[in-house]
């Protein structure tokens, strides 16, 4: 199982693929709004997402787990 990790503070602009999606290593799961800036949280791993941790709207802090996958 792989963490998925914020690597800046900001708030969860978009869920880019929701809990259950197949991920490849790279691929965008969600955006962060920081700084009137949208940066990518991307996928450490190949596999599935098994959760999602955050809501669109919400606050999170940089280093904070923001989802977790189930790597292949």
């Amino acid at each position: 199982m792989a963490d998925v990790c914020a690597h800046i503070t900001g708030t969860v602009w978009k869920i880019e693929k929701p809990q259950g999606s197949a991920v490849q290593e790279g691929d965008t799961i969600l955006i962060l709004e920081s700084m009137k800036m949208e940066m990518p949280i991307e996928s450490p791993a190949t596999g599935t997402i098994r959760e999602i941790k955050v809501k669109e709207g919400e606050p999170v802090a940089e280093g904070a787990v923001v989802a977790t996958i189930d790597e292949k």
